[in-house]
């Protein structure tokens, strides 16, 4: 029989969601049976296929009236931790949306409890699903480019003004007393620093030795737009430099570089580019498995969890070190300008820092970026 599925958050990124939900149940492998939403689903809003799931403002009162077995978590970020363990006090299994948890405690909080109540929880880093994470792993261990030095990010990205006014928690830090965290490398550009790191095989809390951070802002808003970090492990430094005012926006990336080569890996596309001495460039497109799939299969008794909380422990080592930083430093206004048309601001010159960063893990202050800060901040 189909599993019931309860999905909370609905509309922004969870729209995405009930179009995955929707695929699925018409493959027969579950059953929308709850929308969970302060203000519900008007007919129009649920994709046709889907039925009249039950809808309700309170997660735990759906979840007992609909008997799922599922809960997808696509709320703002500082509601995770509380759904989550609601979810979890019910024995109903999670697909809890990246950042799970906008500090390392409800982190802790959020996995140790669901682990003592013995559900199953997924995190949402869709692209740690990609089939060429395993592939790029055997890559390294054949010793394809030689000896691993580290791993850079780039993602040079754009969002309006608009972006920053879609919810009252977009763009803070904080918000009524309860840290929220919404930067570049803990949301939107989430997926670079938690790939990268698992790219080195260290996703783990304590693979985390050292953590670099340079936070900056060029829109009038609390948390940081233009950032870059450096994560240091036993296996060697992740770098992620990234912005959400580039000139020209593209497509993120990741590079493992090696004593005798590099693997260039643009995560969202699925797609590897193999560069080594004596070859000829390869390049490779891979596909992917869904999230919710895989818990579906581990439910089934088959497939391990591909993103277990755990495995997300060093990424949230970064949310806590881009948390307890200083405030992100205002970018001087001779470094940024707006582009009317589009109502975004830009950083000339990011773009180039964005890839430059990633290509020689090295961060803005260290690459000459006359606005970056002199010194950084450095946690263990």
């Amino acid at each position: 029989m189909s599993v019931p599925v309860v999905l909370a958050g609905a509309r922004g990124h969870g729209r995405r969601h009930l179009a995955n939900i929707r695929r699925l149940q018409a493959a027969g492998l579950l059953r929308l049976a709850g929308i969970c939403e302060l203000t519900p689903l008007s007919g129009a809003e649920i994709p046709e296929g889907l039925g009249t799931p039950a809808q309700s403002a309170d997660l735990g009162a759906l979840l007992d009236a609909t008997g799922a077995r599922i809960a997808v978590v696509c709320t703002p970020i500082p509601t995770h931790t509380e759904l989550a363990l609601t979810a979890a006090a019910r024995g109903v299994h999670l697909l809890l949306e990246k950042p799970p948890a906008p500090s390392y405690a409800e982190f802790r909080r959020m996995a140790d409890g669901v682990a003592r109540a013995g559900v199953a929880c997924q995190i949402g880093f869709q692209s740690l699903g990609s089939h060429a994470l395993p592939a790029i792993r055997r890559l390294v261990a054949e010793g394809a480019i030689g000896e691993v030095t580290g791993v850079g990010g780039a993602g040079a990205w754009a969002r309006d003004e608009a972006y920053y006014r879609r919810a009252p928690w977009a763009g803070r830090r904080r918000l009524n007393g309860a840290d929220v965290v919404d930067g570049v490398l803990t949301n939107p550009l989430a997926h670079a620093v938690a790939t990268g790191l698992a790219l080195l095989g260290t996703t783990r809390a304590e693979d985390v030795t050292g953590i670099e951070t340079e936070l900056l802002r060029a829109n009038a808003i609390e948390s940081d737009d233009t950032s870059c970090v450096r994560v240091r492990t036993p296996r060697g430094p992740v770098t992620v430099a990234a912005t959400l005012c580039a000139e020209h926006p593209g497509e993120p990336y990741l590079v493992v570089h090696g004593s005798s080569g590099r693997i260039t890996f643009w995560y969202k596309q699925d797609r590897v580019l193999l560069q080594r001495t004596g070859h000829g460039p390869e390049e490779t497109e891979y596909g992917r498995t869904d999230l919710l799939e895989n818990l579906l299969d581990h439910l089934a008794g088959g497939s391990a969890l591909l993103v277990p909380p755990d495995g997300t422990g060093a990424f949230m080592r970064v949310v806590e070190a881009v948390r307890t930083a200083p405030e992100p430093a205002p970018l001087p206004e001779h470094a940024w300008r707006l582009l009317p048309g589009e109502h975004r601001r830009i950083v000339p010159g990011v773009d180039a820092l964005v890839a430059a960063a990633a290509d020689t893990l090295a961060l803005y202050s260290e690459l000459g970026a006359s606005w970056a800060p002199p010194d950084e901040v450095s946690t263990r």
